[in-house]
């Protein structure tokens, strides 16, 4: 199975920066260099309007910091930052940041950067589990083994930047797998799960209560309907509804 390029947006403030950053980006055969921006209004205006896999942004921006620019995504992607300041390594690594480029770096350093970007992009969109049936289990890569999963014992799934949180009936302890949400959804079955919000898919049949913006489970866990998931739910809802 042969990936598509990863789609990239490089980010700095500083034009010569951002030039070289470009040019590293067009320098590695699968990467794809969709835009370059100088700050992190632009960057939100092109994410908007078109597919992004992989951002390479600088920490250290005077309208909205790369940090905080990442913290606002509504919807998670690869990155790596590049920065002057070393301080900054830990809050980087602190929103999952794929790698973190000391400035001034040179092509092999970049070049190590993207090897780690590529390697989770191909995790990420690599089919790992197969479709399913209700009566069936799923094998997925945890902590470096591979693990049984009933999906009948699913509660709820929660998205976790480019990682998912799988809590299971009876375990306090969630599985956390290297997965999309999205190849998640398309493999379980529809008539048992349902995705409420971006960041939450729930096993229907452990749903108690349902208030206008959230959805209690059987065990007290309380989760949000996000807007755009609204009328899928309540169709579900409507359907199983009886009434005087």
């Amino acid at each position: 199975m042969t990936l598509p390029k990863i789609r990239c947006l490089a980010i700095d403030d500083e034009p010569l920066a951002l030039q070289q950053l470009s040019g590293y980006v067009n320098g590695v055969p699968y990467l794809e260099l969709v835009g370059s921006c100088q700050s992190a209004a632009e960057a939100r205006e092109m994410m908007s309007q078109q597919h992004v896999d992989a951002i390479f942004i600088d920490i250290d921006m005077p309208d909205l910091s790369g940090l905080d620019f990442v913290r606002s995504l509504a919807e998670p992607v690869l990155v790596v930052f590049t920065t002057a300041y070393s301080d900054y390594a830990v809050e980087g690594f602190r929103v999952n940041a794929i790698d973190y480029l000391l400035k001034p770096f040179d092509i092999e350093e970049f070049k190590r950067a993207a090897s780690k970007v590529k390697c989770q992009f191909d995790l990420l969109n690599t089919p790992q589990v197969s479709r399913l049936d209700e009566d069936d289990a799923l094998f997925l890569k945890s902590e470096y083994k591979v693990v049984r999963v009933d999906i009948k014992s699913i509660r709820f799934i929660e998205a976790m930047s480019e990682y998912l949180r799988i809590y299971m009936w009876g375990q306090g302890r969630p599985i956390i797998v290297l997965l999309s949400m999205k190849k998640m959804e398309e493999r379980l079955p529809s008539r048992m799960f349902l995705r409420i919000h971006r960041s939450y898919i729930i096993n229907l049949k452990m749903i108690r209560e349902v208030t206008k913006n959230h959805v209690v489970l059987s065990d007290d866990t309380s989760l949000p309907i996000g807007d755009l998931y609204k009328d899928t739910f309540n169709a579900y809802i409507a359907s199983k509804f009886l009434a005087r």
